[in-house]
């Protein structure tokens, strides 16, 4: 397993996709998502020129966010948090991925010490087992966000169902990034929406295409 060839081969097709997707001056953020891996082979990958980590699991986040202390990082938290884990794992966190409930959004105002960068979950594809608000519910969730100044609403995640084809990931996509671009040009308090995380390994060339601005790369980093 050659860390530095997958890395460079990871970052030369994000390069390709937005070369492709009309978009070479923009800033696609590639999150390596290490839950895969255990922290010194996080650290050899961190040596390639990885900026951005992304876990899943508080215990595995925490695990790793102290194992890399020395390491300069942008640290995201990518997958659903357990309202009582918010207290354990928030003010480490730069980037959450996954607020999916009010409640969960009112223990983070509750124990943030600073506003945190959250993405509001939003399940386009309507899939039953996928967290995430429904399109149709945002605007009462946003109604309730405007009262937690400490939960700064950068943008929207969301993914696609695995099996989903290329047409399919370009419709969810793009819904997503319509919606994105409806609620940014409200110009809210503390929710500017300007970004887009959604596309993985396998879809994230579509991603891209449909505006992306953090993708989340795992297998392809240890293949």
């Amino acid at each position: 397993m050659t860390f530095q060839h997958n890395k460079d081969a990871i970052f030369t097709a994000v390069e390709l996709a937005k070369k492709n997707a009309h978009r070479s001056q923009d800033l696609v953020n590639i999150i390596a998502v290490t839950k895969y891996v255990d922290s010194s082979i996080a650290k050899e990958l961190v040596k390639t020129g990885i900026e951005h980590i992304g876990e899943n699991r508080v215990d595995k986040f925490l695990e790793k966010y102290h194992a890399l202390a020395d390491e300069k990082l942008t640290w995201h938290l990518i997958g659903s948090l357990q309202r009582r884990k918010v207290k354990d794992v928030i003010n480490y966190v730069d980037y959450f991925h996954a607020l999916d409930s009010i409640k969960l959004a009112q223990e983070i105002q509750k124990r943030a010490e600073k506003p945190i960068k959250c993405f509001l979950q939003v399940n386009i594809s309507k899939e039953a087992s996928k967290h995430g608000f429904l399109v149709e519910e945002i605007d009462a969730v946003l109604e309730e966000l405007l009262l937690l100044d400490k939960v700064e609403v950068v943008g929207l995640m969301t993914m696609a169902p695995f099996e989903a084809s290329q047409t399919e990931l370009v419709q969810i996509f793009s819904a997503a990034q319509a919606l994105q671009q409806e609620l940014a040009n409200r110009h809210l308090p503390h929710m500017p929406f300007t970004e887009l995380s959604m596309g993985m390994s396998g879809d994230f060339e579509e991603a891209i295409q449909c505006g992306a601005t953090f993708i989340r790369i795992g297998t392809a980093f240890f293949k």
